[in-house]
């Protein structure tokens, strides 16, 4: 009986060092390098969730590779939204700082991303909300890039940045050319749910 007991004490005792190890590495993993969410909304149809509301795509966002906010123009990123704090929401980069981008019903027809900001859009256009409606959005805001999807087995796949031709920004005001690959548009939705 006695054996039993003292069996107990070290198994509890190896749980409670092993929870005080485990906790503070889970969380540094999630905080600085990647963790899975949930992509809901119809916004970045059909490169996120084709089948609509019958099934979500789940999918990997890697946050260190943003830590020094560098995006280029047709990654999947997740940002914090300009309009509620305690929403993130998923959508593709479009212009870069000091880009020149021609709006979807902006309030400017023609807008130049300021320093320190990006564009972003929706691929389902007329179904998100994107820079269209709050306009650029800060660098600060910007939470990780969509690098895969991972959920349904029948959707696993990398996703790979691209812009849609009809997106490209008219002038790009860093290097005058643009040298971006010339893929169609694979991207994500509405918003993220990552209580997961």
């Amino acid at each position: 009986m006695a054996q039993t007991a003292g069996f107990g004490r070290k198994y509890v005792k190896a749980f409670v060092s092993g929870f005080f190890v485990a906790v503070p590495v889970t969380v540094t993993v999630l905080d600085r390098l990647a963790y899975v969410a949930r992509v809901e909304g119809a916004s970045m149809q059909p490169s996120l969730n084709p089948q609509g509301s019958l099934s979500s795509d789940v999918v990997l966002l890697n946050r260190w590779s943003v830590r020094n906010y560098e995006v280029q123009r047709g990654d999947i990123v997740s940002v914090v939204s300009p309009k509620n704090p305690k929403q993130k929401i998923i959508k593709r980069v479009i212009a870069l700082e000091g880009d020149f981008i021609k709006t979807l019903g902006y309030k400017n027809r023609y807008v130049r991303v300021p320093d320190g900001h990006l564009w972003i859009e929706g691929d389902h256009q007329g179904h998100s909300f994107d820079s269209n409606t709050f306009g650029p959005v800060s660098l600060g805001l910007l939470h990780g890039r969509a690098s895969h999807i991972i959920w349904p087995p029948n959707r696993w796949q990398r996703i790979r940045p691209c812009v849609p031709h009809d997106r490209r920004p008219l002038f790009n005001g860093k290097d005058h050319c643009s040298t971006e690959d010339d893929d169609d548009d694979d991207d994500d939705d509405d918003y993220v749910d990552n209580t997961k």
